[in-house]
């Protein structure tokens, strides 16, 4: 049978942290035959703050054809304490691509470009133009069963300029920004790192491989 709707039993907010809620929905599915099914349970996690991100790749034509890609090595605590159960974690960097948090009311592809140019800025001391970055194909869905967050997928071409005059990156604020790191690496060696598993970041893959395609 197919369903066709919900029937909300119960909804309550069951946490509340310093950036995610978690809400859980007592539910049955409406079935085309107008039965119901059991009831079931069901957690999952919204961000206030803003439910979307952006994710940014930086690049360069470097001599002989080549594509150079920003790379940054930083802290993700739940990298490093969500698969242990031990406090004493030595911390280990996590590659990804420069990436944000769009904030409510940061809508629509101008409000996508705005905030991709200051994610660049915050994250990588790259003073770049809104209007350089090219947003590259639909958004995604990252973990549709935990969190309904899309990601949407950019790219912007950083002259030999504006990488030699990048500053130290100014991050946001908090602790966790401390000691990133960034380097540039050769487009195909970083989708390779990613095929080899030394690069373990989904959306760097997807990003990288979207910015592929687009040159």
């Amino acid at each position: 049978m197919k369903v066709v709707g919900y029937q909300v039993v119960d909804e309550q907010v069951i946490g509340k942290g310093g950036f995610l809620t978690l809400r859980r929905l007592r539910l049955r599915l409406r079935r085309d035959d107008g039965s119901l099914s059991e009831e079931g349970l069901y957690d999952f996690v919204e961000r206030p703050m803003g439910l979307d991100a952006v994710v940014l790749a930086l690049y360069q034509r470097v001599a002989g054809g080549r594509i150079d890609v920003l790379l940054r090595d930083g802290l993700r605590v739940p990298m490093d304490f969500g698969r242990v159960q031990s406090r004493d974690v030595v911390p280990r960097p996590f590659t990804e691509v420069v990436a944000g948090i769009l904030e409510a009311g940061e809508v629509g592809p101008e409000a996508l470009r705005k905030r991709a140019a200051a994610e660049a800025y915050e994250e990588a001391g790259l003073r770049i133009a809104p209007d350089s970055v090219e947003l590259l194909g639909a958004p995604m869905h990252p973990t549709p069963g935990m969190c309904p967050e899309l990601f949407y997928f950019a790219a912007a071409q950083v002259s030999a300029a504006e990488r030699s005059g990048a500053c130290v990156p100014p991050t946001d604020g908090s602790p966790f920004e401390e000691g990133a790191t960034l380097r540039w690496l050769d487009l195909d060696d970083a989708l390779a790192a990613c095929a080899a598993g030394t690069i373990t970041d989904m959306k760097t893959e997807l990003v990288l491989r979207r910015l592929k395609a687009r040159i």
